[in-house]
């Protein structure tokens, strides 16, 4: 089907500067990756996030991973995760060695909450993952309380959140672990692809390098000639008598050159998509079929633009959308486990019953930074216009 909006687009344009930026580092820097514009990226994350340890990595699904091993499942382990979310907020975990226990979301703010969360969390509960969707942040402090009692780790996968603030503290901050995105549909994008992990304690920290990095290190002993016996040592990253098969997860000098640039931006590229969320939410207040989540602060920053239809026409609402109106409407986020994958691998039980209402009658609009306004007041003037028609 031929669309006049896409739902995918670039996230956003870049600016002259960014873009001399990109071209500075494909002229100059040297090396390609690991070099100094990644650890001038890290030391800017760790200073706009606050407070912990930055690693760049190639992808989001990267830092998770890199998370998930850094929980040091043991056999038995458990970890509590939303089933509305991306697949790859919970596939890592499973992978490095624990079960899945799906938790349900709060149906107005379409995230878990401590209450959501509060009944999954057992004896063998190591790990909770709480999932920022949508660019809403979650109640962090309650969920962080939890933890304490409960002595579980936290995982905040801040992938769709970056510049959110929860309680005057910024989403990624909060927890053991945080998981940040610079894909191209982000809000800020390092050329289609990146990522980043904060680590909270030193000595996980520690191991990062080695992880992302194909177990690359030095060795211990003094050379006197730096060749031998070879230009650098390849081992386990190890804590506590644990070792880890290392990865190669590495972000190059480009992308973190832009990405220094673009944090720069990443308030005022915020701003602007609230601000639009706001109105448009407001344009269609005589429509109360259509429930949005209005939150005018830094608590959101409507990375997508997401609606429950009440009306039980979800479906005929998109089809009129993306037929007649050529906009490409979508449904996000299919509960996981009603996956194959997940029910395949055992996870396929889910007592989730707002996870699945809300997915059944959603809807997420084209809503990307480098919109054009004529393209957003369409999209507007065509969902009045539709909703109008479902009304006869």
């Amino acid at each position: 089907m031929e669309f006049k909006i896409h739902f995918s687009a670039r996230a956003h344009t870049y600016t002259k500067e960014e873009e001399d930026a990109v071209l500075e580092a494909m002229r100059n820097a040297n090396p390609l990756t690991q070099g100094q514009n990644l650890h001038e990226f890290e030391a800017k994350l760790c200073r706009y996030i606050g407070g912990r340890h930055a690693f760049g990595v190639c992808n989001a699904t990267a830092a998770l991973e890199l998370a998930a091993q850094l929980c040091c499942f043991d056999k038995g382990d458990e970890v509590v995760i939303p089933s509305h979310t991306f697949t790859s907020s919970a596939y890592p975990f499973a992978k490095s060695g624990a079960r899945i226990v799906w938790a349900d979301i709060d149906p107005h703010k379409r995230v878990v909450t401590a209450q959501t969360i509060a009944d999954k969390v057992t004896s063998k509960t190591k790990a909770v993952v709480v999932a920022h969707l949508y660019g809403y942040g979650a109640d962090m402090a309650e969920i962080m309380e939890m933890a304490k009692r409960h002595n579980f780790l936290v995982i905040e996968d801040a992938a769709q959140a970056l510049g959110v603030e929860v309680e005057g503290k910024m989403a990624g901050a909060y927890g053991d672990f945080g998981v940040l995105s610079f894909h191209s549909h982000k809000n800020i994008s390092t050329l289609g692809e990146g990522g980043a992990l904060m680590v909270r304690d030193k000595e996980l920290a520690a191991l990062v390098p080695g992880l992302r990095h194909n177990g690359h290190c030095s060795f211990l002993a003094k050379r006197n000639d730096y060749w031998i016996p070879a230009m650098g040592n390849v081992d386990f990253p190890q804590i506590n008598g644990r070792v880890f098969w290392p990865n190669n997860y590495c972000i190059g000098e480009v992308e973190c050159a832009l990405g220094l640039k673009l944090l720069d931006r990443i308030n005022v590229i915020n701003q602007k998509k609230r601000e639009r969320a706001i109105r448009f939410i407001d344009a269609l207040a005589d429509f109360p079929e259509l429930e949005f989540h209005r939150v005018p602060s830094s608590r959101h920053n409507y990375h997508l633009l997401a609606a429950k239809l009440t009306n039980g026409k979800r479906d005929e609402f998109i089809r009129r959308m993306a037929g007649d109106k050529k906009i490409q409407c979508v449904v996000q986020y299919y509960p996981l486990n009603r996956y194959p994958l997940y029910q395949t691998a055992g996870f396929g039980d889910a007592d989730c019953p707002n996870a699945d209402n809300f997915f059944d009658n959603m809807v997420s609009f084209p809503f990307h930074h480098s919109l054009l306004d004529s393209d957003l007041d369409y999209i507007l003037q065509s969902t009045q216009d539709v909703l109008k028609e479902l009304r006869a």
